[in-house]
């Protein structure tokens, strides 16, 4: 991306991959469970960091999509639904079912250090919005070409409502190719003749 202006920014970037993985930050919490520990968990302290991130980073990331209003009208010409491409984000989830001693640092740091490379190659491929905590919250991804003022364009749009070619409706841009739509009075545009 040559523009660096229409990249997200990084703690965007970082709160929404974040939020991305809330659900195994659950499952590791789960798992750390232990009755016979004082706390109930054999590390309490990095149970309740990693369940403040998964709540936190969740609330804020559908909050924020959730706000979004304005935008520019567009006319959509084609679509196609990507929202399957959100089962990438199920591959670490497999660290769930290995024993994960989270009092452990060389886990730990092995853990960070991966899910450090794979926030930075979703930075980097803009593929943030793939994030399985807005699937579960309705939200899709779209592969749209639309046209605004006989320019068309091809990209990614996260919607909450479904999209069909012939539809208008309020886009607002992320970065080069993705964008979200604007669910402003959370009705389609009128058709202009």
């Amino acid at each position: 991306m040559g523009d660096a202006s229409l990249r997200l920014r990084p703690l965007v970037s970082l709160t929404l991959f974040l939020s991305a993985y809330s659900p195994l930050m659950l499952i590791l919490a789960i798992k750390d469970i232990d009755l016979s520990a004082r706390y109930l968990v054999s590390t309490p302290t990095i149970s309740a960091i990693l369940v403040f991130i998964a709540f936190a980073s969740s609330w804020m990331t559908l909050t924020a999509v959730k706000d979004v209003e304005g935008g520019l009208p567009v006319e959509v010409t084609k679509a196609a639904n990507k929202s399957g491409d959100m089962f990438g984000y199920t591959i670490p989830y497999m660290l769930s079912f290995m024993r994960v001693d989270l009092g452990d640092w060389q886990t730990m740091a092995s853990l960070v250090l991966f899910l450090s490379v794979l926030f930075v190659m979703a930075y980097r491929t803009q593929t943030v919005f793939i994030n399985p905590v807005l699937a579960v919250a309705g939200y899709m991804l779209i592969d749209c070409t639309f046209k605004r003022n006989a320019k068309e364009t091809q990209a990614m749009v996260v919607t909450r409502k479904a999209i069909a070619v012939g539809d208008s409706i309020l886009v607002d841009r992320l970065s080069h190719y993705l964008y979200i739509r604007s669910d402003s009075g959370s009705e389609d545009l009128e058709r202009k003749p």
